[in-house]
């Protein structure tokens, strides 16, 4: 493949010490440039991989074939994987559907259904290349044509998926000069957003540049699925990975089996080099519950283990701890077209009597890092430092008296701990300390699969948002005007084209001035409050190998095994 014209404005700008050497592996990856390689130009190891071309790690020394991993994690509904808003629905999904790319646990995208991408110059127009040899589990191989049956289907805005928020699938849109019931402007999808050259081979033609391309082809509801896909997945689940679905039991068990032959009886060969889990079972467990499971023998590994309950898994014999700094996050949001935070007032003097830190301090003691409410996180790289969001009771006070509450405010905000209690306690904290300033706080608590289905429409929620590898993902997402996750009701015409602009400089330098703007916006509008970045831990047994701590707690199986 060609260099891209923007590589050698990456290499000046890591020689001129302007971006560090992850940064440049980060974006150079995101150009198209091999992770090996990107590691190679930085000057780093990288790490070891099944292949040059494969996206998965190397297996480990002596790695054996067979068994079965029992894992313990709430177990959700299938239905259309386009539309999960659960990272849980995409683990127990991801063994037997995949992704086009895949973000390892270093933040660098690498390719898995395509193996290749090319932007040109102008980030508008990106040539992908449909990896060869991809069987899926009915006989058939996977075709440039199906991948683009998918895009077309993330980008048509009557799917209602969550992808119409990333900037990708969003830049395949175009405004149709109408508005909805609700006032927001209609879109459709471009007439030839989407090409297809040859069996092999597609074209994105993009309204606007995009940089992150490879990484939105990764996020977690861009599951790929056969365009004889009907919802529910767990009826009829063809996929092109290793495994399928033998049993699902919501809020109870999901059994996933290796495929050995497809639907049409021939011989099933997949592409990704060798598995070894036999099988893989997920156990439904509420996640404060998920350690004492490990303790039991009644499962293996777990999806999360809780801040708190790290003391109980360092007493258990030959488990693994295992952590990795996230952007992952629980954002106390305020629907700002809804009384009384349709009142920028309100919504600040809420903000001005919380105090960041003491709650982060409170939940998770010396881990995480404090957050400054405009959801871009340290450890993404066009992350730009504000100042801290100091407390201000007193002028908390006199904005509620403007606003026409000489004598304070009741609010409620509801929480449904799918992250685990630890939420809750956040928002207790929260209401504790907003007392001062005459807002009566209610901590309304929900359980977690209810929550799910009410995030969107309360007024004061508390969600916790799941690791993006780029913060203008995350932004895009949950502020940009329409998107369909976002459950705040934000919407500012400045902060979208600020966001756009960001998304589309390369310079990180200049991206990260861009961002300047783009976080300074939100910060100031009072959306939400923010306490804590906070790392992910999660816990195996001893006689597991392979499972690793991933920024956005995905489960990548393919080289576990049982010793």
């Amino acid at each position: 493949m060609n260099e891209h014209s923007l590589l050698p404005r990456l290499r000046d700008q890591l020689n001129a010490g302007l971006m560090d050497r992850r940064e440049f592996v980060r974006f150079a990856a995101l150009l198209g440039v091999a992770a090996g390689s990107a590691y190679a130009m930085a000057g780093l190891s990288a790490p070891v991989m099944a292949g040059n071309t494969l996206p998965f790690p190397a297996a480990e020394p002596g790695a054996k074939r067979g068994g079965k991993l029992r894992i313990g994690e709430m177990v959700a509904r299938m239905d259309d994987p386009a539309t999960y808003n659960w990272n849980e629905m995409a683990n127990q999904t991801r063994p037997m559907l995949e992704y086009l790319t895949m973000v390892g646990a270093d933040n660098v995208v690498r390719p898995m259904l395509i193996e290749s991408w090319s932007p040109t110059p102008d980030l508008k127009t990106w040539t992908l290349q449909v990896r060869g040899g991809v069987m899926w589990h009915n006989g058939e191989e996977l075709t440039a044509e199906q991948v683009a049956w998918n895009i077309r289907r993330w980008s048509d805005p009557a799917l209602g998926s969550s992808n119409l928020g990333l900037s990708t699938f969003a830049a395949l849109t175009e405004p149709t000069g109408e508005k909805d019931s609700k006032g927001k402007p209609v879109r459709r999808p471009l007439k030839n957003g989407v090409e297809v050259l040859d069996r092999r081979t597609l074209r994105l033609n993009l309204a606007k540049p995009v940089l992150s391309v490879a990484e939105d082809c990764g996020e977690f509801c861009t599951l790929v699925v056969h365009p004889s896909f009907k919802a529910p997945l767990s009826r009829n689940p063809i996929g092109t990975g290793p495994y399928t679905l033998a049993e699902l039991r919501v809020s109870d068990r999901c059994i996933l089996k290796r495929v050995a032959k497809t639907t049409d009886g021939k011989d099933f060969h997949y592409w990704g080099g060798e598995v070894f889990l036999d099988e893989i079972h997920f156990y439904h467990y509420e996640q404060e519950n998920q350690t004492a499971a490990l303790a039991s023998g009644s499962v293996d590994a777990i999806y999360e283990l809780p801040v708190e309950q790290i003391e109980l898994a360092r007493s258990i014999p030959g488990a693994r701890i295992l952590s990795v700094e996230t952007a992952q996050t629980l954002c106390c949001r305020m629907q700002v077209d809804v009384k009384p935070f349709n009142d920028i007032r309100v919504r600040r003097a809420v903000v001005k009597a919380a105090d960041n830190a003491a709650i982060k301090r409170l939940v998770f003691g010396e881990h995480g890092l404090v957050a400054a409410n405009f959801h871009v996180a340290p450890v993404h790289p066009e992350y730009f430092p504000l100042p801290p969001v100091a407390r201000d009771v007193a002028g908390a006070k006199q904005l509620l008296r403007e606003a026409g509450y000489p004598n304070g405010i009741d609010l409620d905000i509801v929480v449904g701990n799918n992250d685990g209690p630890w939420q809750q306690a956040a928002c207790e904290a929260l209401r504790d300390q907003v007392k001062e300033a005459g807002i009566n706080l209610a901590v309304t608590v929900v359980p977690a699969t209810k929550f799910w289905e009410i995030w969107t429409k309360v007024p004061f929620g508390a969600t916790s948002w799941a690791h993006r590898p780029l913060g203008t993902m995350a932004l895009a997402q949950a502020y940009r005007g329409g998107a369909s996750w976002n459950e705040s009701h934000f919407s500012d015409p400045e902060f979208d084209q600020a966001l756009s602009d960001a998304e589309a400089t390369l310079d990180v330098a200049a991206r990260k001035a861009k961002m300047q703007k783009v976080e300074k916006i939100l910060q100031d509008a009072a959306v939400v409050i923010q306490p804590m970045w906070r790392p992910v831990f999660i816990l195996a047994a001893a006689k597991v190998h392979g499972y690793n701590a991933h920024p956005a707690r995905q489960m990548q199986l393919n080289k576990v095994w049982i010793s």
